[in-house]
């Protein structure tokens, strides 16, 4: 039987992105039935590839090189749900790539759990943000994309206390703050079925960013480290630039993440 490790090398393996969402749903399907009525899987050790598997489309690109298109036009709101489902699609692989690149991290099975959980939604908010694309004529690949999307991965290789800083505690804290203001868009062109898609996907991303706030806490208290000071140094190190305000305070506190983690940290 396969190793939850080399489930998650499977995905991370798995190019497109409809088939890479549809293993990671059934390796999350395994994997709880595994923890309820048996037979148990084992979490074992793999080797994860450094980079994951994609799609030939769409094309990466540099960040300052992605077209810059309007929101309040229909094809400025293709781009912003393009731009959402790379997101999506990337953080399939970031979750299913802290499983098996810290496998041999000792852990309680249930960090396993939950990023198992992490990635089988991320999974979904793909296939919602592709479903949109096409009900609007496009499809994931049609529009170049950000080619930086995985340096954090890179970054934290060897790193799992500095993976799970800038992972879940900077980079998806972030969509807290700016999913609010993409919703209103969609309202206000009155596209339901993104509304309700990027309210799924906002309600369900706090539990993300709790789960990066619970585990880097866990490795805090285990290893006796102050958990402010040590988010802040890591985020210095691994994170390119300030963190950038307005942010939403309510669901930070919600995830777990205090004022004091992420304001000395801000752009003033």
């Amino acid at each position: 039987m396969q190793t939850l490790a080399q489930m998650a090398v499977d995905v991370l393996q798995t190019a497109d992105g409809r088939e890479k969402t549809a293993l990671s749903h059934a390796y999350a399907a395994k994997w709880r039935a595994s923890r309820t009525d048996g037979p148990a899987i084992e979490v074992g050790t793999a080797k994860p590839p450094l980079h994951p598997a994609r799609p030939a489309q769409p094309e990466l690109l540099s960040p300052r090189d992605v077209p810059r298109r309007k929101p309040g036009t229909e094809a400025g709101r293709i781009a912003l749900l393009h731009a959402v489902a790379h997101i999506e699609l990337n953080a399939v692989d970031l979750h299913w790539d802290i499983i098996a690149r810290f496998s041999h991290v000792p852990f309680p099975l249930s960090f396993f759990d939950d990023w198992v959980k992490a990635a089988d939604e991320e999974s979904k908010h793909f296939n919602l943000m592709c479903d949109c694309l096409e009900a609007m004529g496009s499809h994931y690949g049609a529009l170049p994309a950000h080619a930086g999307m995985w340096r954090a991965a890179e970054d934290t290789v060897d790193d799992l206390l500095g993976r799970l800083a800038v992972v879940p505690m900077v980079l998806e804290a972030r969509g807290l703050d700016v999913t609010p203001g993409m919703i209103k868009i969609f309202e206000q062109a009155k596209a339901t079925q993104a509304v309700a898609a990027l309210n799924i996907i906002y309600a369900e991303e706090v539990h993300h960013v709790s789960y990066g706030s619970k585990w880097f806490h866990f490795l805090c208290g285990r290893d006796n480290l102050d958990p402010t000071e040590t988010f802040h140094s890591l985020v210095r190190k691994y994170f390119h630039g300030d963190l950038k305000p307005p942010f939403n305070e309510e669901k930070r506190a919600e995830a777990g993440i205090p004022p004091d983690f992420y304001w000395p940290l801000s752009a003033t």
